[in-house]
């Protein structure tokens, strides 16, 4: 591991322009479930996934997804940052970071200080009525999820927090995509980059890559400089570990 530290520390030293993409496995560790882990929601069926976040099956019938909502907005106010949404603010506000591509809806990365983040799955800081379009905020969100179960809107319209469904588009893509040509570092973290099309961002980077997630991914290209089988946490604690016993010596 102190080997693929060094490697990766030497890298982010000569990289001008490092942009990273992450998924859900850098959120587990604060106690939100992921999707395709050991553990995932596809695995365990606490939920029925396919029908949380489909879009035409919420226009029928948003009770799962709210149901989902409830579990999941109860966790916000428990929920912290991880060791890795701490360190990749701190490598942002150091310079070594340029921007951070997320695939999460749990807003952790600006919880952690993190400034620049594209959202491509959106998040639940807001809403809107799918009849009326009138917005709403999270805490008015909030409560009438605790109150209601189904938001609704004055109108009597259903109330859609703004994350991304299936069947809907990713937003800032373009800018992502852009972002990802340019990159001279390309950091993939805890996401197996199975969903698309966040996960077709590696594969327009012309830079190096570096993966670091629990499990080996399907991703077979010639310029994954490092590939590291680790939670993202666990990594970042040896590499803090590592930059600690530098600076004593």
């Amino acid at each position: 591991m102190i080997n693929h530290i060094e490697k990766f520390l030497q890298l982010l030293n000569e990289s001008k322009n490092t942009v990273v993409l992450t998924g859900a496995g850098i959120s587990t560790n604060a106690g939100i479930p992921d999707f395709r882990g050991p553990q995932g929601l596809y695995v365990s069926r606490r939920y029925d996934a396919e029908k949380i976040f489909d879009i035409d099956y919420f226009a029928k019938d948003p009770k799962p997804f709210y149901e989902f909502a409830y579990d999941f907005i109860s966790l916000e106010s428990t929920i912290k940052p991880t060791l890795t949404h701490q360190v990749l603010a701190t490598l942002e506000q150091k310079g070594k970071i340029k921007a951070i591509v997320t695939q999460n809806i749990d807003g952790l990365h600006q919880k952690a200080g993190s400034q620049k983040v594209l959202e491509m799955h959106g998040s639940f800081l807001t809403s809107h009525c799918r009849s009326c379009k009138k917005s709403y905020d999270y805490d008015q969100l909030k409560m009438m999820v605790f109150d209601k179960q189904i938001a609704r809107c004055s109108c009597q319209g259903v109330i859609k927090p703004d994350i991304v469904f299936f069947g809907e588009n990713v937003q800032y893509y373009r800018e992502a995509f852009e972002l990802a040509q340019k990159a001279d570092l390309f950091l993939v973290l805890g996401t197996s980059c199975a969903v698309y099309p966040a996960a077709s961002l590696p594969q327009v980077v012309t830079g190096k890559i570096v993966i670091v997630n629990h499990s080996k991914i399907n991703l077979n290209m010639y310029n994954v400089i490092l590939e590291i089988e680790s939670d993202t946490d666990i990594f970042f604690k040896e590499l803090m570990g590592s930059l600690e016993s530098h600076s004593n010596k």
